[in-house]
């Protein structure tokens, strides 16, 4: 028994797998992509082709992962700046009192299990992020980063 829960307006490419127990809504999923379970992607976020996103990752909205992406275990995303339970009347916020930041994930990139991604940064082409990072800037293409904050490491080189 699948354990799936994929709103309506969910656009799935061509050859998806989709494990049991996700949580799609309002996003687009691209062709060959896998999804783990227990991943959530919200509305508004776009997962390219041929990725693949391992277990318990959260993706919310303003979140785009362009192809051949990779991204380990436990990622999360973050899409507010300055993130308040209330608004300045001391009621709950909603939609209208904050600003969703986006953040892209490029082409090629890879993201280590345990990673937090703060907003409106950019992981660029064929990066590799290390496990347990807080990426908190933007990350250059074909560099590796690791650490809290994240830093460059090094290079990559084609060796």
């Amino acid at each position: 028994m699948k354990y799936l829960s994929v709103a309506d307006d969910v656009r799935l490419g061509e050859n998806v797998k989709l494990a049991n127990f996700v949580n799609l809504y309002g996003c687009t999923i691209d062709d060959n992509t896998k999804i783990g379970a227990f991943v959530e992607v919200q509305k508004n976020a776009c997962i390219g082709r041929n990725c693949k996103i391992q277990s318990h990752t959260f993706i919310c909205e303003g979140v785009t992962v362009e192809d051949e992406v990779f991204i380990g275990h436990g990622v999360t995303f973050i899409n507010d700046k300055y993130p308040r339970a209330t608004n300045g009347n001391g009621g709950l916020q909603s939609e209208a009192d904050w600003k969703v930041v986006p953040t892209v994930v490029k082409k090629g990139a890879s993201i280590g299990s345990g990673s937090t991604i703060l907003c409106n940064v950019t992981i660029g082409e064929q990066a590799i992020v290390g496990s347990g990072s807080v990426v908190t800037k933007d990350v250059p293409p074909n560099t590796i980063v690791a650490g809290n904050p994240a830093r460059v490491v090094r290079n990559i080189t084609n060796e």
